[in-house]
């Protein structure tokens, strides 16, 4: 087996970062523009037009749309895990507000239009529906971890569950219109009965 030399090893690398960085690229502008226009409008040279890329090196990297779309919104939901998971587990408040949050950002919107267009065309349903499931069931399980909930204690799986239901439904009404104050009246009240149900 030959050696590899130095001056082959350092232009590999660099090419792995720039293929790294073209790939985050694209699925940071495959959900904003998912975000933005809905399905219909967001087509892979809208996508590589957003990232500056040529249309070639996205589907280099994303053979289909769906590939790029499915990829993004997981990418995304993998980021806002990654932040979760740094926010102190004693303060219920905090982790509230920030699960929320989840459901009224634009990953939300952008996971909302691609749930829609699931709906519709057969190739995306069972990609979008696996997807779905398995960035829920990571929600919830760091929502007990955060919360510190222990679900051996009936009723506190359905009551995390359900704050998670409710948390879906306040993004669903802000995309239509942004009431903040109400949302927080809603999340306080929530954490009171979280409180309540986990030993406040």
């Amino acid at each position: 087996m030959g050696v590899v030399s130095e001056s082959a090893r350092a232009d590999r690398y660099p090419k792995q970062d720039r293929s790294r960085a073209t790939r985050q690229k694209l699925l940071e502008a495959a959900v904003a523009c998912l975000a933005e226009h809905g399905w219909t409008g967001s087509t892979v040279t809208v996508v590589a037009e957003r990232a500056g890329v040529s249309r070639g090196a996205a589907q280099h990297h994303f053979p289909t749309r769906e590939d790029l779309f499915t990829a993004a919104v997981e990418y995304v939901a993998e980021q806002r895990s990654s932040a979760l998971r740094e926010l102190p587990a004693q303060d219920r408040g905090a982790v509230l507000r920030a699960l929320v949050d989840l459901y009224t950002g634009p990953l939300f919107r952008a996971a909302l239009h691609l749930w829609v267009a699931a709906s519709h065309e057969e190739q995306l349903h069972a990609r979008v529906t696996e997807l779905e499931a398995r960035v829920g069931r990571e929600t919830h399980r760091m929502a007990v971890e955060l919360l510190g909930a222990d679900e051996s204690v009936p009723g506190v799986r359905e009551t995390v569950q359900g704050f998670l239901d409710m948390a879906r439904g306040l993004g669903l009404a802000n995309v239509l219109t942004d009431d903040r104050g109400r949302r927080e009246r809603v999340v306080g009240q929530w954490a009171e009965l979280i409180d309540g149900a986990l030993g406040g």
